[in-house]
Order: C-alpha cells, then structure tokens, then sequence
C-alpha cells in the first residue's frame, strides 16, 4: 500500500513538464499531495505531464504556467496557487545552461542562468515560506546540482547559480528552523546535488563517446569524467529522495545539501 502522508497538502514544482521535475512531482502526487507543476512545453507536452502526474496518484493537478524570468509572473503564479491551495511544499527545479568559456559567455546568457536558476527560486521561497511558518509545516526543496559543490569548466553561470541556490538554502534553513514543533514537522530548507542523472538531454553526449560500442560503453565512458560509480542516477530516485525530506521525521534535516553524485563531489 503507498503511503499517502502527504495527503491534504499542496506541493509546486517548477520546471517539472519532463525529466527530473516531472519525476518529482509524480513522487509527490503518489504520496498524496495535491500538485501544481510548472514549465515549458506546448499543450500536447503540458497534457503528457498532467496525465503522468495523475496516473502517478494526483486526485488534484494543475499547470501553472508563469515566465520564471519574470518577477511578477512568479508573484501571479503563487497568488494564483495561494488562492487555489496554500503551499505546504515547495520544489524549485527549473534551470537551464549554456557552457562556453567565461569570455566568451553571452551577458544575456548569464543574465537569464541567474534569473532561472537562482532569481526565481529566491522569489518563489520569500513568498511561500512565510505562510508555511504559520501554519507549522514547509518543506523547500532546491535541486542544485554537483556544480553546486564543485566546479566545471565552461559553467561560469550555471556554477554560480547552483553554489548561489545552496548558499540561499542554509541562510533560509537557520531563518526558518525554530518554526514549529517535532510532531507538526516544522519548516526546512534542503538542497538535492544530483550529478549525472539519466534524462534525453544527455543521450547525444552518450552517443558521441560510444565510439562504436553498446550504450553502456557510452555512458561508462562518458561518466568516467568525472562520476567514480560509472551509473547514473534515475529521475525517480531524485523523486524519492525529495519526498522523503518532506516527511514529518525529517523535521531536523534542514540546511543540508545531498550530493547525488557517484562520489564525484567527494574526489
């Protein structure tokens, strides 16, 4: 039997009409939470991500559609889901990258890294976490990344984004982590720093290194860059992870960031 404990509350994941976001917000609908997902795609890719959220568990799933580039969009987007259900749970998940060396990175470019991956998480959290500390019970999950521990090559704004959204996370975790009480669960603030995770994005990166062998021989040889385990992670088991720190016994896990990484952050 699954165990609904997130039954009654209300949980938005940006970025989740595919890969890890979508995975999350399934996780999340299978543990009863009411969910509003967030994200790009056209309608046919908005319905796909619906349909997989409820056929997941969700009795309650909307779209919320809002430009994370956009401070009042994000601020329409969270009156909106305030008026529909308040947050109990927050997933800020939405990034993008562009990697070329530091010269020769676009200032739009930077400036749209920052604004996604970082901006619009500090605006989603200033504007959900006050109401979950009056009501006893938050959870804020960020997904940063490896880069988020360590540093690329070629990633200038995507690595300061992802150590900005860490950095961003203990200072709201220390301001939030005597709301509550043990039985309520509290309010806290983690991070997810996954490594290399099993997404289309990274298939022709796999494919470029096959050099003639299986797909394995691709995905071996393109983590034995940098990920010492030579796997990947699932979608789902970033999902897993981010439900469980939603748990009510997870109360004292706050300001933590998780690497998910295959040692990599550990070399």
């Amino acid at each position: 039997m699954t165990d609904t404990f997130l039954s009654g509350r209300t949980a938005l994941v940006t970025g989740s009409t595919s890969g890890i976001g979508l995975a999350i917000a399934c996780s999340l609908a299978e543990a009863g939470a009411r969910v509003a997902i967030n994200g790009l795609g056209d309608e046919a890719q908005v319905k796909a991500a619906l349909d997989a959220v409820r056929a997941a568990g969700g009795s309650d799933v909307r779209h919320f559609d809002a430009n994370l580039l956009d401070p009042d969009a994000i601020a329409k987007m969270m009156a909106e889901i305030d008026a529909w259900s308040p947050l109990d749970v927050l997933v800020n998940n939405a990034g993008i990258q562009h990697a070329v060396p530091l010269a020769e990175m676009p200032v739009g470019k930077w400036d749209a890294i920052i604004a996604i991956n970082l901006s619009a998480a500090f605006h989603t959290m200033r504007l959900a976490m006050p109401g979950m500390a009056a009501r006893g019970y938050g959870r804020v999950v960020n997904i940063a990344s490896v880069h988020g521990l360590v540093a690329s090559k070629d990633k200038a704004p995507y690595v300061a984004s992802k150590h900005g959204i860490v950095g961003l996370s203990k200072v709201a975790a220390l301001e939030y982590a005597a709301v509550g009480s043990r039985d309520g669960g509290g309010v806290t603030v983690n991070c997810i720093c996954p490594g290399w995770v099993e997404t289309p994005l990274i298939e022709p990166q796999i494919e470029a290194r096959r050099n003639g062998g299986s797909r394995d021989d691709g995905v071996r040889a393109l983590l034995a860059e940098k990920q010492p385990s030579l796997r990947m992670t699932l979608p789902a088991e970033i999902g897993a992870l981010a439900t469980w720190l939603c748990r009510r016994e997870a109360h004292n896990v706050t300001g933590a960031s998780f690497p998910v990484d295959g040692g990599w952050s550990t070399q």
